[in-house]
């Protein structure tokens, strides 16, 4: 450590947004452009290289994080990227997009606030860009086996350029236009911009990843034929079956799933139209699910100038602190947490109906109520206990002429053909069944993500790319690996 007091001697500083008033009138990322720099040397000196760093243990990639803290506060960058590079093929989307759980289990945070390792994560990914650390790592000779990747999400970007680098032909198929899955279309601009995307798009091509773009396997390939022209086949399409909302109503106009609005949005980003078809202007928006997936709704409705945005959440409302008999250290325990999109609709004062970030806390659907055209105009909810039971007396209408679903997701979608083509076996709550090894009941075909394990966070996805390119590595040369497996398929987060 390169400060023995720093953890003492300086405060937790964390990556300053932009004005409120200013990062609303646009899509740029809500941070302050090169805020990190001038504090992120003495932000890592707060790391304590704890003797048992949990940190560890709460990230599922297992990153180096004590070490690269430590080469930070000395600025040595590129030895930084290295160590970070060695755990996270992509440091720079979770530096932006994860929630953070290795903060959660960081050792200061037992009585103190937690080192910014994302922030710190963040700043060295960068960097690396900046500098030429990131440059493409094509393998010295190729195996002469073949995989396919079914998806282009984390997941199957992990997975792909592990096997690309360990010398396999992969080649990466997506539905969608442009590669990315959830990255390109699921997540606002404000959080992520594209060309943090693009660029590690780029050098996976220059190490030899071959993409396919607008083939969505099951309907344009059949997947059978597909797994007889390759060696072995990683299922990694995500979990894309939204789940419904079944209350009275449901049928009227206006009412749309999160990812059929959010997409729509992100194209009018890449150009390809002028407005969005499902865009909020000037209307009254209710967002059902608390998640994050309903915050990037709140921020994108936002941004497009609603009338009203309100955002209903069926759990109470956390606390500040930490519950130390529930959710004890080090687990990622459920706080009452700020997101840039609470924090302008808080300030810009879009929920009248909310008492400060637009969300309504324990707060349940009852039904829709919609006009003579079939159009929906408001939104029945009443308060819940904290077993989800209705309070008595407490049900009220909002204004509602543009309804967002977004209540997760339970598995992959059935409907393109895919599962049923390869005859995989799935579980009674819809995901891909698997083993310890990642493989299905079909021989050479794996399956990875959020496709088996459910929706899970974007450092689980990337760990599960990780790990299932070490299992389709040793599946095709019929002997151990040497790519790293930082998890198992049947690990979980840490809880009480």
């Amino acid at each position: 450590m390169a400060d023995p007091k720093g953890f003492l001697t300086t405060p937790r500083q964390e990556w300053p947004r932009r004005p409120v008033e200013e990062r609303v009138r646009d899509w740029d990322e809500v941070y302050v452009p090169g805020g990190l720099l001038p504090i992120i040397s003495t932000q890592a000196d707060r790391c304590m290289d704890c003797g048992v760093p949990f940190c560890h243990e709460a990230c599922p990639l297992g990153n180096l994080i004590p070490e690269w803290n430590d080469l930070v506060s000395r600025e040595d960058w590129r030895a930084a990227a290295e160590r970070l590079h060695a755990t996270n093929n992509f440091p720079e989307f979770t530096g932006r997009l994860c929630p953070a759980p290795c903060e959660a289990g960081c050792v200061l945070a037992i009585n103190q606030p937690a080192v910014t390792i994302k922030n710190v994560e963040c700043a060295i990914a960068d960097r690396a860009w900046e500098e030429g650390f990131a440059a493409p790592a094509p393998p010295d000779r190729l195996s002469g086996r073949t995989v396919a990747v079914i998806g282009s999400g984390p997941t199957g970007l992990a997975a792909a350029q592990q096997l690309t680098r360990a010398g396999h032909t992969v080649a990466v198929y997506e539905r969608d236009d442009r590669i990315g899955g959830l990255m390109r279309y699921g997540i606002p601009e404000f959080k992520m911009e594209k060309h943090h995307l693009e660029r590690r798009v780029e050098q996976m091509r220059a190490e030899g990843t071959r993409f396919r773009t607008s083939v969505t396997v099951g309907r344009d390939v059949d997947a059978a034929e597909l797994r007889s022209r390759y060696d072995a086949v990683v299922i990694a399409t995500g979990a894309t079956a939204w789940r419904e909302l079944a209350v009275p109503g449901r049928e009227l106009t206006g009412i749309h799933q999160a990812m059929e609005y959010l997409p729509l949005a992100n194209r009018v980003r890449e150009g390809d139209l002028e407005t969005s078809p499902l865009s909020a202007e000037g209307r009254h928006v209710v967002i059902v699910g608390g998640g994050d997936t309903g915050a990037d709704c709140l921020g994108t409705a936002v941004r497009e100038r609603a009338a009203s945005v309100t955002q209903l959440d069926i759990y109470r409302r956390p606390g500040a602190e930490r519950d130390e008999e529930a959710e004890p250290w080090p687990t990622y325990p459920k706080l009452y947490r700020l997101s840039a999109a609470h924090e302008e609709a808080g300030a810009l004062r879009t929920a009248p109906a909310a008492d400060a970030d637009a969300r309504l806390f324990a707060a349940s659907t009852l039904r829709f109520d919609g006009d003579a055209a079939g159009r929906v105009s408001a939104l029945r909810l009443v308060e819940v206990d904290a077993g989800r039971r209705p309070v008595p007396g407490t049900d009220r209408a909002l204004p509602a002429d543009m309804v967002l679903l977004a209540l997760g997701f339970s598995g992959p979608d059935r409907r393109d053909g895919l599962t049923a083509q390869l005859g995989v076996t799935l579980e009674p709550r819809g995901t891909v069944a698997r083993g310890a090894d990642f493989a299905t009941n079909v021989p050479g075909v794996f399956v990875a993500g959020d496709a088996a394990r459910g929706q899970s966070l974007i450092v689980w996805a990337i760990a599960e790319g990780r790990a299932v390119a070490a299992a389709v590595d040793g599946y095709l040369t019929g002997g151990t690996s040497r790519l790293p497996a930082p998890i198992g398929p049947y690990d979980r987060p840490m809880t009480a």
